[in-house]
């Protein structure tokens, strides 16, 4: 069953190389008018070639409107419509916009799928926190966001790897350690002792605890950061497993330097003559690449700035064989973006410019009874993922951290995230997935019957609407896959959920005329069909009882 929108670009491809022969490639692009008595689509193609054919665009609408093409698309679509100074305004027949819930029924849960990207190979690193704690919000706005991308990725057709990368190695972790070591002695947060830094959650109690059960002695701090490291890796494990996210390679930050990847990256970035001595450190060309000021690369100490580590490990990327790659990171990395792709690109290792790309968030705030909820009884100054979780479920926990652009800022309302009511968007989604399901089971019939009843009696204009949302899905999914945008599909299924839910209030749909049942029950179906699907893409649950 073809789209009928491809059908659409296909005829009005054929009508521009009839009348304007020397047109060459043209991207044919057809929206959705604002105004739905405009018409199902609209194309803006006679004003974007009306120069080249040397007529005004209204003139050339019309020649490609009087197209003898059109007569073999006449089971599709009405005859074409002129507007303004050149718009091509097309209304689908009523058995062509009904076509789209036998596609969906018959596609199921492939419906909004594509191969258009088959097989290649795209990497996703997301969440990749210190092993330094519990998983925060943060983090888990991170995990919500990177897990969708890659599921609407792999969607597309693409061979979809999730990555986490650990930073196992630096100061961070030594403040971990020492943290640890003063919990085993009896220091507190404040004590003579404590390290400066130090972290003071409860969850630093009980690795302590944990060690000393263990045997461990207490003067060995290589014994104690390899401990706390391994137990909080576990943690961090049990966060993500909760959250309902998998990962396919966890990569160790030490590994690069055990390996010797860090090194040889700065041994290739001196190679290059990218690089020069100042004030006994070395230092890389960055300004050469769009950098504000030239970075250190090792200092005077002969250690290496944060950034060269981050070079090393995309190369490792790139050496994999993934030729695209996404970063979820939060906006505090942003000053990360333009040095490492600097270094990449002084390699001259073949890396292309703009390697990799990035999905930069921004903060989460928890609010709860009106309040902001800054402080997590276990992880001490943070809230914790698997505190919301607890708190909301899963489910609401996913959709509300992608249900807003990544790069604004989000308030977690937990008191709207347990609410059943229409203010609470994935109650309001999975609310409209159960009835649909409940009136199934009402009706007591065999629901793969409906994929082939008569559907002459939908003609409803919320009906209609309905059909077009449906139709809208596809191309919803794939805008989505390629903006990186999940927030897309969060609200598309909330719009979809208000029509259905408009159209259940305005219309009975078990009514005594088999024929109008079984047609409206097709329709009510397919919208379960896809607000699954829809779901599915980000992570949540579709129940069937609520």
């Amino acid at each position: 069953m073809r789209d009928p929108k491809s059908i659409l670009v296909e005829a009005l491809g054929a009508a521009l190389r009839a009348e304007v022969p020397d047109a060459g490639e043209v991207a044919i692009l057809l929206e959705r008018p604002k105004n739905p008595e405009h018409g199902d689509w609209s194309s803006n193609l006679a004003l974007q070639v009306a120069k080249k054919a040397g007529k005004n665009p209204r003139e050339l609408a019309q020649a490609l409107c009087a197209s003898a093409v059109w007569a073999t698309v006449a089971g599709t679509v009405e005859a074409p419509q002129i507007a303004g100074p050149g718009f091509i305004n097309f209304r689908l027949k009523q058995d062509t916009k009904q076509d789209i819930i036998r596609r969906v029924l018959g596609e199921g849960a492939a419906f909004g799928r594509a191969r258009a990207a088959a097989g290649s190979k795209v990497m996703v690193e997301f969440v990749s926190a210190n092993p330094t704690g519990p998983l925060h919000v943060g983090h888990g706005r991170q995990a919500a966001l990177g897990d969708a991308i890659a599921a609407l990725l792999e969607s597309q057709g693409h061979a979809v790897t999730r990555e986490f990368y650990y930073n196992d190695a630096g100061a961070q972790i030594q403040n971990l350690a020492l943290s640890v070591q003063a919990r085993a002695r009896g220091i507190e947060p404040g004590q003579p002792g404590w390290p400066q830094d130090g972290y003071q959650g409860e969850y630093i109690v009980e690795i302590a605890r944990d060690y000393a059960a263990g045997g461990g002695g207490i003067d060995d701090l290589e014994s104690i950061r390899r401990f706390a490291v391994a137990a909080l890796r576990r943690e961090q494990d049990e966060d993500l497993k909760a959250f309902g996210v998998k990962f396919d390679v966890y990569y160790l930050e030490s590994s690069l330097y055990t390996e010797g990847k860090v090194e040889a990256a700065v041994k290739a970035l001196v190679a290059s003559g990218r690089t020069y001595e100042k004030d006994g450190a070395l230092w890389l060309r960055t300004t050469d690449y769009g950098d504000d000021k030239d970075r250190v690369v090792r200092k005077s100490d002969g250690g290496y700035t944060y950034f060269v580590p981050d070079v090393a490990y995309h190369v490792t990327k790139w050496q994999r064989g993934f030729a695209r790659v996404i970063n979820v990171q939060g906006t505090d990395h942003h000053s990360t973006i333009t040095r490492v792709r600097a270094g990449l690109q002084a390699l001259g290792a073949g890396i292309p410019e703009g390697y990799p790309d990035y999905v930069l968030h921004s903060l989460v705030k928890v609010v709860r009874g009106g309040e902001e909820v800054k402080i997590s009884k276990r992880a001490g100054s943070y809230v914790t993922v698997r505190d919301l979780i607890e708190w909301v479920g899963r489910d609401a926990v996913r959709f509300f951290l992608v249900s807003r652009r990544p790069d604004t800022d989000f308030v977690f309302d937990v008191d709207l995230a347990r609410s059943q009511s229409e203010d609470n968007p994935v109650y309001y989604v999975q609310y409209a997935h159960a009835r649909i399901c409940s009136m199934l089971r009402q009706w007591s019939g065999d629901p793969a019957s409906l994929s082939n009843v008569p559907l002459a009696p939908l003609s409803l204009a919320r009906e209609l609407a309905l059909m077009q949302q449906l139709a809208a899905f596809p191309e919803t999914v794939a805008a989505a896959a390629g903006e990186f945008a999940p927030h897309a599909v969060a609200f598309y299924l909330r719009g979809l959920a208000g029509e259905f839910h408009g159209y259940y209030n305005a219309e009975r749909i078990l009514v005594e005329d088999p024929g109008l049942r079984e047609a409206r029950l097709a329709l009510a179906a397919a919208v379960r069909q896809v607000l699954a699907n829809g779901l599915a893409l980000l992570g949540v649950g579709a129940p069937e009882k609520m």
